[in-house]
């Protein structure tokens, strides 16, 4: 009998860490399923935000084309009326696109100008001399606004190619590669105008209030453009112009552009100024186009700059993703539809 006890006890033990192992193996497939679930889900939402993103940069896409066909057509326009100006009263510069999208969203797209702007880069001449001229305005420009942390001449610095400073205001590699974290002046021209936030000194107060003025293109000698520059811009071409006088040429173009830089150069304000055309234009080779598009309660970004050639054709030089962008309030909306 005691045998038969001790086999009956010996069979519950086996049976009891079976239904253990069981139950063990059993919760193991159950976490191993749940991690396998929630990997997937992290994956559908990584996928499906991809291809959102993907989606929203398409439609970006081509609104990007569709602001290089509206320009194209103003060189076509332009060039049949025998006219090559650009001015903020064409229809490019005053209205903002507003194109609905099938599924639930909508394209907006703004073109700004950029050639109202003064070029960095046109600071150092490819033979490595300073533009004086530019220089000149640059600094003016910086007076104007009141901007005391940067120097022209570490702009230079920072464009050309050597490692001696132009003068005891000017920058090279020897105090930027001083600071935490250290880097490298750029010697070279400006790729993107953000760079002015890595010149030595500036406060970042001063560069938000140089960017609406100031850019940075890849081709020299463009000139400004006397029909789409605003008041800074206009006040660094002479040191005596005031802001009164800026502000009065802006209401007189807003009626009526200027069809020659004769006719600007003939203003009243510039009355024995002794400006000369040089640096100076009547047209805008290079554009911003803003495009933000809104879809399915997302919203995707893109800035481009464009190149419009002197034959019209078009080309796009830089695109940006990362930054957040809003339509300016000062366009009027034009809600465009096939």
């Amino acid at each position: 009998m005691g045998k038969h006890l001790f086999k009956a006890r010996t069979g519950g033990r086996q049976s009891g860490v079976a239904l253990i192992m069981v139950l063990l193996a059993m919760a193991l497939v159950v976490m191993l399923a749940t991690g396998m679930t929630q990997q997937q889900s992290v994956r559908v939402f990584r996928i499906s935000h991809y291809l959102a993103q993907q989606q929203g940069y398409s439609v970006a896409l081509g609104a990007e084309a569709f602001a290089q066909r509206t320009l194209v057509q103003d060189y076509e326009n332009d060039k049949e009326n025998n006219k090559m100006v650009d001015s903020l009263n064409e229809d490019w510069a005053k209205y903002a696109a507003v194109i609905p999208l099938d599924s639930n969203g909508v394209a907006e797209v703004e073109i700004r100008d950029l050639g109202g702007k003064i070029n960095l880069n046109d600071l150092v001449l490819p033979s490595g001399q300073v533009d004086a001229i530019t220089k000149e305005r640059i600094t003016r420009l910086l007076e104007v606004l009141n901007i005391n942390s940067l120097n022209v001449d570490a702009l230079v610095d920072w464009i050309d190619q050597d490692d001696q400073t132009v003068s005891a205001f000017g920058a090279e590699d020897g105090r930027y590669l001083s600071a935490d974290p250290a880097y490298r002046a750029g010697n070279q021209p400006f790729v993107n105008v953000s760079e002015l936030r890595l010149i030595a000194g500036i406060k970042p107060e001063d560069y938000r209030a140089l960017l609406p003025y100031v850019t940075a293109l890849p081709i020299r000698g463009l000139g400004i453009n006397v029909n789409t520059a605003m008041a800074p811009v206009l006040r660094s071409l002479y040191e005596e112009l005031t802001q009164a006088q800026a502000e009065a040429i802006l209401e007189e173009r807003l009626e009526e552009r200027f069809e020659t830089v004769q006719e600007f150069l003939a203003l009243p304000a510039f009355a024995g100024s002794g400006i000369k055309s040089t640096g100076l234009g009547l047209q805008t080779r290079f554009f911003e186009v803003v495009s933000r598009i809104t879809y399915d309660d997302r919203v995707a970004n893109l800035i481009s700059t464009v190149y419009r050639s002197p034959k019209g054709e078009m080309q796009t030089v830089h695109r940006n993703t990362g930054r957040r962008i809003r339509i300016s309030d000062d366009k009027e909306r034009f809600n465009y539809s096939e």
